[in-house]
C-alpha cells in the first residue's frame, strides 16, 4: 500500500555522540520502542524507516519470532513521518508519526497489517487505526476503478475517485478540527490539501490546516514538522490566490457559514438557486454605509426575480452591527458575522483587504464578478438574472 502525502519533508537531525577517551562515538541512547505480535509473519523482518527528501532512512529493525512477537528499539531525532514496513514489500506499510520517548505496541496478523494494525500505547494510535480501516476501503474502491480504466475517461475516473474519498476526507477533517495538535495530523493533512487540484477543493479546508499549524507551533515549537505544517499553509494559500486570479467566472464561491444576529448559523451555499450578492461591510465603514441604499434599492427591485444579499459584517460589536442593519433598512434576512473584525477567516477565503467588497455569484454558486458597486453592479445583476 502506498501512502501519498501532501508533503513529506522530514528533516532528520544528526545525532552527535559524545567522545570517550578513545574518541570513539557512542551509539545514541534508545528513545523509542515498537513491540507487538504479528501472527503469520514469523521469521520476517520488520523495519521502522524515516521518510526524508533523500528517501527512506532505517532507524530500527527486528526479526519476528516463531510465536509472532517482536521487539524493536532505536533512536529518533524528533517528531516526524515514519513508516513501519513488514518484510521487503512496499505493500505492507503503516505510517507512524513517532516522537522521542514513545513506546508503541502493534497486535495484528500478516493479512490485516495494513487494514487493522491495532496500534496502542500512544495518543495517535486511535486516529491511525481508524484511518487505516477507512484507507483500506478506499484502496479496494480504487482497485475496482482501475479495472474499469479502459471504459472510463480520465475525468470520469477522477470524479468517481473523488466521491470514493469523501468518507476518508470527511473523517480526517473532523479529526483534525477536534484534536488539532495530534501528531497524526501530519498524515491526515493530505485530506485537507488540494492534492487533486483546486477545481473541486473546498477552501474551508485551509482553515482546518491553519488550526492544525497553530496547534503544532504551540505544542512542538520550532521543530521541523511544526515549521513544515506552517510552510504548507503558506504555500497552499499562495497557490489558491493565484488560482483565483486565473479562474474568476468559472469558480464556485468558497462556502461561508456564520451566525445571524439571533445566533442561527446560515450557510452561503443554502442560497443556491438564487443570484447572490455577498456584501462584506461593517457598521463603522462609512463607504459601506453610503453604498447600502443602492444595495437596498437593488434588493427591492430584483428580490422577486431570484436575487438576494448575503451580508457579512466585519463588526466586533454586536450591538453596533444590529443597530446599523435597522438604521440602513437592510431588509434581507441573511446577515451574518463572527464578530472577529479583521481577524475573521473569510478575509483569507475571499482575498480582500478593504471594504465595502462585493462578490456576485450566479444561481450555481459560481463567481460572476468582484468589487462591483453602483451602476456597474446593477448591470451585471441584470445580466445574471436574465440567464
Amino acid at each position: 500500500m502506498k501512502f501519498l502525502f501532501a508533503f513529506v519533508l522530514l528533516i532528520v537531525a544528526a545525532s552527535c555522540g559524545q567522545s570517550n577517551d578513545t574518541d570513539e562515538p557512542k551509539k545514541p541512547k534508545d528513545n523509542f520502542s515498537v513491540v507487538g505480535t504479528i501472527q503469520g509473519a514469523e521469521g520476517m523482518t520488520i523495519y521502522l524507516e524515516a521518510l526524508s527528501q533523500q528517501g527512506t532512512i532505517e532507524v530500527g529493525k527486528a526479526t519476528i519470532n516463531t510465536n509472532g512477537s517482536f521487539q524493536m528499539k532505536g533512536n529518533v531525532p524528533g517528531l516526524g513521518i515514519y513508516q513501519l514496513r513488514l518484510g521487503e514489500s512496499s505493500e505492507k506499510m503503516i505510517p507512524f508519526t513517532l516522537s522521542e520517548n514513545e513506546h508503541v505496541k502493534v497486535t495484528t496478523t500478516f493479512g490485516e497489517f495494513t487494514t487493522r494494525p491495532n496500534v496502542s500505547g500512544t495518543e495517535w494510535a486511535k486516529p491511525l487505526n481508524t484511518y487505516m480501516a477507512l484507507y483500506a476501503d478506499l484502496m479496494v474502491a480504487q482497485q475496482k476503478l482501475e479495472a474499469q480504466k479502459s471504459t472510463l475517461s480520465e475525468e470520469e475516473m477522477m470524479t468517481i475517485f473523488s466521491a470514493e474519498k469523501i468518507p476518508v476526507d470527511t473523517w480526517a477533517l473532523e479529526q483534525m478540527t477536534k484534536d488539532p495538535d495530534n501528531a497524526f495530523n501530519i498524515v491526515l493533512s493530505t485530506s485537507a490539501s488540494p492534492t487533486l487540484g483546486f477545481d473541486k477543493w473546498d477552501p474551508a479546508s485551509l482553515n482546518v490546516l491553519k488550526t492544525v499549524a497553530d496547534a503544532f507551533k504551540k505544542r512542538f515549537g520550532d521543530s521541523p514538522m511544526a515549521l513544515t505544517m506552517e510552510n504548507q499553509v503558506v504555500q497552499i494559500e499562495n497557490a489558491y490566490s493565484e488560482y483565483l486570479s486565473t479562474k474568476s467566472g468559472d469558480l464556485i464561491a468558497p462556502d461561508i457559514e456564520l451566525k445571524d444576529p439571533n445566533g442561527k448559523p446560515i450557510k452561503l451555499s443554502s442560497l443556491r438557486g438564487k443570484v447572490v450578492l455577498i456584501d462584506f461591510w461593517a457598521s463603522w465603514c462609512r463607504p459601506c454605509r453610503a453604498e447600502n441604499p443602492n444595495v437596498v434599492r437593488l434588493y427591492k427591485q430584483f428580490k422577486d426575480k431570484g436575487f438576494t444579499v448575503y451580508s457579512v459584517s466585519l463588526d466586533e460589536d454586536a450591538v453596533a452591527w444590529k443597530k446599523a442593519i435597522a438604521q440602513d433598512g437592510l431588509i434581507w434576512p441573511t446577515h451574518v458575522s463572527d464578530l472577529l473584525g479583521w481577524s475573521t477567516p473569510v478575509i483569507q477565503l475571499y482575498k480582500f483587504d478593504g471594504i465595502p467588497y462585493t462578490v456576485l455569484i450566479d444561481r450555481e454558486g459560481k463567481i460572476i464578478a468582484t468589487g462591483l458597486r453602483g451602476m456597474e453592479l446593477e448591470q451585471k445583476l441584470k445580466e445574471a438574472l436574465a440567464k
